[in-house]
């Protein structure tokens, strides 16, 4: 199968040509002629397959005739994170090289009113956060002009609670809109969603639900707390990883990781909610030139980071939800090329690591590394949390019933009955 098959036109097919693209993946094979179709798409697929091409060609496609004196908004792309809008907005931006669209992205961290200019302009494709898209409309941004309306990486956007947002969203849109919902994971929050904006969806899953790129390489090491940072130092060094992208649980995490490695000689970034945009995008850019060997991050960055041929992702800390390690390592393994995902576990993750394979369907091999085992002595602390996350049910102890004995007739005691005594019954004026 070709783009050309597909009924992409020769504009776009130019512009992919130029990037590399030769043959569409399964996504983009199944998603791009319903998206032509104008029904309403609801997808599941894999991370790093190749989601942003699947809706953005045949997007610019439908939307490609412009009145240029009259632009309204015609096409509205919402993604949870700053760094996945701008992701998008570059990729959309370079199909669409050979085509008159004017396309904006909206995100928190940049001037309102600077947006507002662009949007006087005029618009056809706005990509935008959430948070930031309402800001608009508050100001009075008009969507009843759409056609066009996608929601990206919609799992993480419920688990961000941006349901109130896209709520109040949905309404302004015009009763004939097409609706595009792509997800990398498959959850009740997502099914519930679905209904709610979807008509008659056509349904596109490309692989198992919640699964990972079969081109991953997986593997945990289990290894103690306090030697995390030195056996992370160590993999890095002494396998000599060009790039590699580290993820931790919370800010503080990455606050204390970046000054641990810094002591053992590696240069690094960090990327993480209480950076400025600008300073993460620095980041990001100084990484992607191979300015910096490793980059740490908290899983706010895991759906915006697109870097090509990234070979290695590690894991920290598991995250708190298991849905999100599916996003995290499929930052490696993208677009078919091999990549190895890496996770340190310690003896309080011993029970995520084990959701974490209930979740993708398969047994990750569990390894230690010479030099780090960890102490057997060591226990948890915390014994009601490892009572509650006990996957071995209590065993049921069954009662034995009593045997009810009647008393023997001799011991019988006979029954006291108690004297009635006679009430005086009051009189009322009737009687």
């Amino acid at each position: 199968m070709s783009f050309e098959k597909l009924g992409v036109i020769k504009p776009i097919l130019s512009a992919i040509k130029e990037l590399g693209y030769e043959k569409p993946t399964t996504i983009q094979t199944r998603a791009i002629p319903l998206v032509l179709a104008k029904s309403d798409v609801f997808a599941t697929a894999q991370t790093g397959t190749g989601k942003t091409a699947a809706f953005g060609i045949p997007m610019l496609q439908r939307l490609r005739n412009v009145t240029p004196e009259a632009r309204v908004v015609r096409g509205v792309i919402i993604s949870p994170t700053r760094e996945l809008s701008i992701q998008i907005y570059e990729d959309i931006q370079s199909y669409a090289k050979n085509m008159s669209l004017n396309i904006a992205v909206f995100v928190g961290g940049k001037d309102l009113d600077t947006q507002q200019k662009i949007l006087k302009e005029g618009v056809d494709i706005i990509i935008a956060t959430p948070g930031r898209i309402m800001e608009h409309v508050e100001k009075g941004l008009n969507l009843s002009h759409v056609e066009i309306f996608v929601l990206d990486e919609a799992d993480r956007m419920l688990d961000m609670g941006f349901m109130k947002e896209i709520r109040k969203i949905h309404p302004l849109l015009p009763k004939r809109h097409q609706t595009l919902l792509f997800s990398a994971t498959y959850s009740d929050k997502v099914r519930k969603l679905s209904k709610l904006i979807l008509t008659k969806p056509e349904f596109v899953e490309t692989s198992k639900k919640n699964s990972t790129v079969d081109t991953i390489n997986q593997v945990v090491y289990l290894v103690d707390t306090d030697k995390k940072a030195a056996l992370l130092a160590y993999i890095i060094g002494s396998r000599n990883f060009r790039q590699v992208l580290v993820f931790t649980r919370t800010k503080a995490s990455a606050d204390e990781l970046v000054l641990e490695l810094k002591k053992d000689g590696l240069k690094c970034g960090i990327i993480h909610g209480d950076k400025t945009q600008a300073n993460r995008l620095k980041t990001l850019n100084e990484f992607k030139e191979g300015k910096t060997k490793v980059l740490i991050a908290t899983d706010i960055a895991s759906r915006g980071l697109d870097i090509e041929e990234l070979p290695f992702v590690i894991n920290y800390e598991l995250p708190s939800i298991p849905e999100d390690y599916v996003h995290r390592v499929g930052r490696t393994g993208r677009a078919g090329r091999d990549g190895m995902a890496i996770s340190l576990i310690d003896i309080y993750e011993k029970y995520d690591i084990k959701d974490v394979e209930r979740l993708i369907g398969i047994k990750i091999p569990q390894e230690v590394v010479e030099g780090f085992e960890p102490d057997p002595t060591i226990r948890r602390k915390d014994q009601e949390e490892l009572k509650l996350k006990s996957e071995h049910k209590k065993v049921e102890v069954k009662r034995a019933k009593k045997s009810y004995k009647k008393p023997d007739a001799a011991k019988k005691t006979p029954s006291v009955k108690k004297a009635v005594t006679s009430k005086k019954r009051k009189t009322t004026k009737r009687d």
